[in-house]
Formats: structure tokens, sequence, C-alpha cells
């Protein structure tokens, strides 16, 4: 049974008692919360339905295309803090293009079940392989035993990724978007007869590194494997929607000061380039980091990639469910690293293609990741594209682009 992030409903009465409505909804709006989506909230041709037992879950899909049974599958992987609902703008293109789109909230969020939502839980299901595992569960329980294209952005990029190293004859073709994938683990070679490489005396990691800058750092990652990570983006005191929407533009094309560049190393000094919210300030949180860039009335008004009834969408779930789902995603990377060993020097040989937005910074965020895609560990990548007026978000950016560059790769 999914367990909620405690303090969520405490965090909502104490929003009403002091006159905050952080999301705007209705207590009409709030009765259907843990079912399909409302009419009106999707756009037509796109429904909200669930599929139970699914590596231990009820999931939560959203599903174009399903009106014939033979169209090739396209699965749909979001990052955080997404939803299922961030394909929203792409799905009718890629099922008015002949293929049946599966878009599912991942383990950890929004209305799927069945996850550990307790810091102090098991984080063994949150391993990435598992949630290939989920991916392959899923559209086997529609009848697929291959998928066209397995489309990842952010987190849900190496989970995609994964999947192609994994099954290659399931996922026959994969998009990344706004995170490359670097390749999978190496072990130790060639180590039986020689002697083992002199042990260098350990230097202060890369957290301790930032952390002694003049203006003292943090990466934000280390930061969402915080126990207090959640409490602080759930209970931000500018109040959810108004956190979401700050964090949202703040990575977007609308935010000027998006203008990436490859970085020389993973070294402080380099890494210490990237704006806050990759790099944080050592004694904020994100909800203090974004804060400090939110839009004005007036662009939020004009704004029409995320206007605020679709930001509800996000602040809605995320209001009821907290943040941890997806953070356990961020803390559970150690615990499948020896496994994922098991495919060192594997690569992935079927057609890949990789999006992402000009202004976004996720192209970059880890040094040399780009580079290790193009030159080892995509052997057939299609294609490299930034998109131009679009930054971490580009499937709702830029949707017309993005959905006419996954066609194009999915129908040469």
């Amino acid at each position: 049974m999914q367990r909620l992030a405690a303090g969520a409903p405490l965090a909502l009465a104490a929003n009403r008692l002091h006159g905050r409505s952080d999301d705007n909804t209705t207590a009409n709006e709030r009765t259907d919360e843990t079912g399909p989506y409302a009419e009106g909230v999707l756009p037509s041709g796109v429904r909200s339905r669930f599929v139970d037992g699914i590596n231990g879950l009820r999931m939560h899909v959203l599903e174009a295309g399903y009106e014939s049974g033979t169209r090739p599958c396209v699965l749909l992987l979001h990052g955080f803090p997404e939803l299922a609902y961030s394909w929203r703008k792409i799905m009718v293109p890629l099922a008015t293009a002949g293929f049946h789109v599966l878009a599912p909230d991942q383990r950890g969020y929004g209305r799927t079940t069945g996850w550990d939502g307790d810091y102090d839980g098991d984080l063994a299901s949150f391993r990435r392989l598992n949630i290939v595992r989920d991916a392959l569960g899923l559209v086997f329980a529609f009848g697929h035993r291959t998928v066209a294209a397995v489309v990842g952005h952010d987190f849900g990029s190496p989970i995609a990724a994964w999947c192609a190293v994994i099954r290659p004859d399931v996922f026959r073709s994969v998009a990344l978007m706004s995170a490359p994938f670097g390749g999978t683990p190496s072990l130790p070679f060639h180590t039986a007869n020689n002697a083992p490489p002199a042990a260098s005396s350990p230097g202060p990691g890369l957290a301790d590194q930032l952390a002694a800058l003049p203006r003292p750092r943090k990466h934000y990652q280390q930061y969402y494997t915080t126990r207090g990570a959640d409490e602080d983006m759930r209970n931000a005191p500018q109040g959810i929607h108004a956190f979401l929407r700050a964090y949202f533009h703040y990575k977007s094309a609308d935010w000027q000061g998006n203008k990436p560049f490859p970085l020389a190393a993973r070294t402080a000094v380099e890494m210490a380039k990237m704006p806050t919210y990759y790099i944080m300030n050592l004694d904020e949180g994100m909800a203090q980091t974004v804060a400090a860039h939110m839009p004005s009335p007036e662009e939020i008004a004009v704004n029409r990639w995320l206007p605020d009834d679709e930001l509800r969408a996000y602040s809605k779930e995320y209001r009821r469910t907290g943040f941890q789902g997806g953070l356990n995603w961020y803390r559970s990377g150690d615990i499948g690293s020896a496994e994922q060993q098991l495919f060192t020097n594997r690569t992935i040989d079927q057609p890949s293609i990789f999006i992402s937005g000009a202004s976004d910074w996720g192209s970059h965020q880890s040094p040399g990741a780009l580079e290790r895609m193009r030159n080892a560990a995509c052997t057939d990548l299609r294609g490299v594209h930034l998109i131009a007026g679009a930054g971490h978000w580009v499937q709702q950016e830029q949707p017309e682009q993005t959905s006419r560059l996954l066609i194009d790769f999915l129908t040469p």
C-alpha cells in the first residue's frame, strides 16, 4: 500500500488556517484525486485509466491511439517533478501518426499506488532495474511484445536507456530527452596477473569541494537525498503551487539566465557555473532557491506552455502525495549500482535520438556524458537536437517541434 509523506494533511490544514490557497483548488475538485482525471483535464483523444498488477503497482496511465489494437507502441517515461501529464501535448500527434501511446505515472508519482513514500522505507523497489521491470510489465499488460520506441525525459531518460540496454528485443528504439546516457558502468579488467593500480590518497569529494567554495554550494542531487527535502518543498512557505511555478519557470527558456555550455570537468569550480537549481547555495533548500526567481504576475499571465490551470494538475497531485516517492529515485542509486555492472560494456545498438532544449542545462550537468553518448554509449545515434525556445521542459515548451522530431525518427 502506498504510504504518503507524513504531514501532508497537516500542511493542508495549516494553509487553510492561515488563508493560503496555494493551488486554487476547490473542494469539489479535490473529491476525485485518486480516480481517473476528470473530464476536461486532458486533451481530446487522451484518456486516463488504471492497470493493476504491474510489478506490485496499480499504475495510472494516460493512453492515446487506443482505438485499434494493432498499432505499434510508444512508451513515454517522465522525470522529476513531473507526471504522466507532462506528455499531454505530444500524445495526440504521436497517436495521429499511427502509434498506441502510453504514459504512466511512474513508481513514486501521482495516482500510481503500491509504492512506499516513507523516507525510512525500503528503497530497493526504486532501483533503476526494478523500474525497467515496471515499464516492461506495463507494455506486456497492454499486449505489446515489442515497443517501437521508449522515450524518457529527465530521470525518465536513464530508465529509457536501461530499457534499451537490457531488453533490445522489446524496446526497438529509444529517444532520450534532457539527460544524456553516458553508458553502462565498468568492471575492473585484466587485473589477475597485473599489479593493482597504486591507491591514490582520497581527496575531498565533490560535496566537500562545493561546500569549501568562497560561496559555499551543494549539488541538488545531494540535497534531494536528505530527510528534509520533501518537507521543504511540500510545505514551501510560498505554497506548493507557487513553488512549482517558480521551479518550472527557473528551468525553462523563459528564465533568461539559462545559457548552458559544456563544463570542462566534474570539479567544484566548474560545476558552480551552473544555476542554483543544480548547484544550490549550501544553506538554502529548493523552496528558497526558486523563490528568488518567481515569475511576475504578468509573466505568468502570458505563459502559454504551462498556464495556471495546467500547473494546477501538478500542484494538486504533489500536495496530496508529497515529493518523497520521486526523491527516493535519487536515494537508491547506490543500491542498484552492483547489479548494473552485469551489463558492463553493453551499448545501445538500436536506433536512438537525443532531444533537449537549447536553454537546458540538463544536457551538460554531467560533464562528458553527452560526448560519451555520442561516441560510445549509443552506436546508432540518429541525431542530437537542441530545440530553440525550450529549456528543461522541452516537450511542454515546444511540443510541436518535439513531436515532429519524434515522428520523423519513428517513421523515416
